[in-house]
Formats: structure tokens, C-alpha cells, sequence
């Protein structure tokens, strides 16, 4: 009983809601159990992100606005940003998850996106967990007409003297972004 006490303290003590706020908190690496699905609304990017470093707009309406490009201590670079539905129907992401077959599992998701470095002549793909589900945001359901949903994919970081990369996204069109950090 003493034990059960101390567990029900514990998670007290852990939970909360916030008073209602959401928070701006953001971990440094995506929380292990999270099974390659989508951040919650709390870790991904806000109204208040207002830098745009890209926008771009592929067929039937989708919309990419990249906000963030940051390079972290643990040796990864974090993309983040709001994919926009702006047409009338449903999609799906098609070929987003990219061709690999341990990518292509992950089923609608940003698994398929990259980063170039064009002048050292290298792809960075997205990282990805030991079951093969990738570090980035999944779309199990799509997006529905007008939508907008953050996201997020990290990948392996590039050497320091590399600050401008290529964002490519299976069926987008690319975008040059620069990464801070």
C-alpha cells in the first residue's frame, strides 16, 4: 500500500495542467516512447513563431512554411514548421514517407525528407529510432481540408561551416534554409 501511495504522490506531483497555458518548452530530443508519432501541440512550433525561413507550395493546395532550423548539442539538426492543407479535399501525403522500405513503413509521415548540402556534395536523411520509425512528425489521419498542422524532422547535423542546406520533401518543390545554432 505504501508503495501505491508513493506512485500516486509521484505522478501528482509530475502532472498538472499547466493552469490551463500552453508551454514553450521544448526538449532537446524527441521523448523515446513517443513511437515516431506526432508531437503534442505543446513542443511544436507556436503563433509566436514568426520567422519564415522557406515557404513552399506543391500541388493541390499543401503548404510547407519552415520556422526553425536549429542545430542541437547532440549532434542533430531540428526542422520545424506547419504543413497547410489549403484546398478543398483531404490528402494523405503521398510518397512523403520517401522509397526506402524501412521509411516507406512509416506510413504518412516527413520520413522521405532530406537535407543537402550542395557544397559538400552530401544528403542528410532523416534519423530515425532502432525500430526504423523516424524522428518526425506522422500523419496517421492526413489533413483535412484546410488544416494546418505543425511538424518537425530532425536529422544528422552537418558540419559546423554549413549554414545553408536544401529542404527536399518527396512531390515538393525545394527550399534553401538556413540553419542557426
Amino acid at each position: 500500500m505504501t508503495a501505491a501511495v508513493a506512485l500516486a504522490l509521484t505522478l501528482t506531483a509530475c502532472g498538472g495542467d499547466g493552469g490551463g497555458k500552453q508551454s514553450n518548452d521544448k526538449p532537446s530530443t524527441p521523448a523515446s516512447g513517443s513511437g515516431g508519432q506526432s508531437r503534442p501541440q505543446t513542443n511544436a512550433p507556436t503563433a509566436q513563431s514568426t520567422e519564415v525561413l522557406a515557404t513552399v507550395r506543391g500541388g493541390d493546395g499543401i503548404e510547407i512554411v519552415i520556422n526553425s532550423a536549429k542545430r542541437d548539442t547532440g549532434g542533430f539538426v531540428t526542422v520545424e514548421g506547419v504543413v497547410a492543407n489549403n484546398s478543398s479535399q483531404g490528402f494523405t501525403a503521398p510518397g512523403w514517407q520517401g522509397s526506402e522500405q524501412e521509411l516507406r513503413d512509416n506510413g504518412a509521415s516527413m520520413a522521405g525528407a532530406s537535407l543537402v548540402d550542395k557544397t559538400g556534395k552530401k544528403r542528410y536523411l532523416i534519423l530515425r529510432d532502432t525500430d526504423g520509425r523516424c524522428l518526425c512528425t506522422r500523419f496517421p489521419t492526413g489533413l483535412t481540408a484546410g488544416q494546418k498542422i505543425p511538424f518537425y524532422a530532425q536529422f544528422p547535423t552537418p558540419p559546423a561551416t554549413v549554414t545553408d542546406v536544401d529542404f527536399q520533401l518527396p512531390t515538393m518543390p525545394t527550399a534553401t534554409i538556413k540553419i542557426s545554432g
